[in-house]
């Protein structure tokens, strides 16, 4: 298969580049950047302003694209300049692809296009499933309008997928890497009241969940990336305690985290989401790591 991806070089997008292309597939990066896109992929370099340019040739006749294009919702604290730059990159990125999509003579079978669990809003106990209505705070509106913009791919020819992501565990990036620093030095533990669900996923298991999207036609519409079974806050603190054979009894208090952080504070730590795969495991897919230990386990080693 020849297919694309447009953010493939971070933390997800490198790490499925690479499986594809174990497998003989034929990858091509999008990318601002062409040195970073790595030794064993093509890379084309774009501007996604929300218009197809000149390299809009590369998606006719590819077989997916996959989209992961988007400023980082955590890099840094919230301003109101910076919430419309993390709207504006995913909404732009996956507006211009669609407008390749539509111009190609020969467009893509499948379009799976990144999104997250940030989609439902903050939740509580409740569980959350593809049907569940989206939420009203801010992460919940990029979600929203980043999905719209997905499914203006949608065709006969075309079948679209929006991966619902949660908290991507692997030891070499991500959320899980900032982590690590106080439990190494015996303050880790609980945030905030530690009572809010976590939704999280190995990144094996999201790397094959899209690798699965892309063949099965059954899957259409959103799909929740997390694993059976999210933890709360507090179980996963004594999971990754254990994995990492240091204690797990130091709570960050919700008011100084609000101080450092703000809004992103209660967005991204105090409040969370019981999100499930339910679609994905009605249509049949396995999970290779549904329990956190095990996930962490995988990563540090058995606890």
């Amino acid at each position: 298969m020849k297919i694309l991806i447009a953010g493939g070089t971070g933390f997800l997008g490198r790490p499925l580049a690479e499986r594809l292309i174990s497998e003989g597939h034929d990858v091509v990066i999008l990318t601002r950047s062409a040195a970073r896109s790595g030794a064993r992929s093509r890379a084309e370099v774009w501007s996604p302003d929300g218009s197809a340019g000149a390299w809009a040739n590369v998606i006719d006749g590819a077989d997916a694209v996959v989209n992961l294009a988007g400023e980082s919702i955590a890099e840094r604290r919230w301003s109101a300049a910076h919430k419309q730059h993390i709207l504006d990159s995913r909404v732009r990125a996956t507006r211009s692809l669609v407008a390749a999509i539509a111009s190609a003579g020969r467009p893509p079978s499948v379009f799976v296009s990144g999104s997250a669990v940030g989609y439902y809003g903050a939740l509580g106990d409740e569980l959350a499933v593809e049907t569940t209505p989206a939420g009203s705070d801010f992460l919940a509106q990029v979600c929203q309008q980043w999905e719209a913009e997905a499914h203006r791919a949608a065709s006969p020819r075309t079948r679209v997928v929006c991966i619902r992501t949660g908290l991507v565990l692997e030891g070499d990036g991500g959320a899980l890497r900032q982590m690590l620093l106080p439990f190494k030095f015996g303050a880790g533990g609980l945030v905030g009241s530690g009572r809010q669900y976590w939704p999280w996923i190995h990144r094996t298991d999201w790397i094959e969940l899209v690798r699965w999207a892309m063949r099965t036609d059954a899957a259409a519409g959103p799909l929740n990336a997390t694993a059976p079974n999210p933890v709360r806050n507090a179980d996963f603190a004594h999971a990754l305690g254990r994995a990492l054979h240091r204690p797990s009894f130091m709570p960050a208090p919700a008011f100084a985290l609000r101080l450092m952080l703000g809004e992103m504070a209660d967005a991204l730590l105090l409040s969370g989401q019981r999100a499930v795969p339910a679609t994905a495991e009605t249509l049949g897919f396995s999970f290779k790591y549904a329990r956190v230990d095990d996930a962490l386990g995988a990563i540090f080693g058995p606890a």
